[in-house]
């Protein structure tokens, strides 16, 4: 799910707790947290809902003036049933942390050996991970899309395996 950067810092503080999508099919889950630049969002439930079921107080707590500019935004899809979703700030990007971590455990090196071997082991383009965090490390500034093109990768290939 994307949100506009000031909803986040809303949802942040509180005053969004509710987001409003048109799906075709169901692509938030109860539980799972999202990553996004001011961290981790809970999803706390999802209901699909009748456009008839939402009220001006939805409509409030989704960040919208009112009901009508919610529905506007809700009518340029259009197909899709319509979801109401409850969600709150989760706390930081654990990312952070780990990205700032200089040493690990020698327990902690060997899980994450055996994670890399079972990408390796797993991936239908044979090993590839020491040769992606080798180029990251040599080039920690590069977007996803000249990293690809550096190590010859597809971009859309790189991103969710990295």
């Amino acid at each position: 799910m994307l949100f506009k950067q000031k909803d986040l810092q809303r949802i942040k503080s509180g005053e969004i707790n509710l987001a409003f999508r048109k799906w075709k099919a169901r692509k938030a889950k109860e539980g799972s947290l999202i990553k996004t630049s001011i961290g981790e969002l809970k999803i706390l439930s999802v209901d699909e809902v009748k456009e008839s079921e939402i009220n001006e107080s939805d409509a409030k707590a989704a960040g919208f003036e009112s009901r009508k500019a919610l529905i506007e935004i809700l009518h340029r899809r259009e197909e899709g049933k319509l979801y109401k979703i409850a969600l709150a700030y989760h706390g930081e990007d654990p990312r952070i942390a780990l990205r700032n971590q200089a040493e690990i455990s020698p327990e902690e090196f060997d899980q994450l050996k055996t994670k890399l071997e079972k990408m390796d082991v797993r991936s239908k383009s044979g090993s590839w991970t020491l040769e992606i965090l080798r180029a990251i490390h040599k080039n920690p500034e590069l977007r996803a899309a000249d990293l690809a093109r550096l190590t010859g990768r597809e971009k859309d290939w790189l991103k969710p395996n990295i």
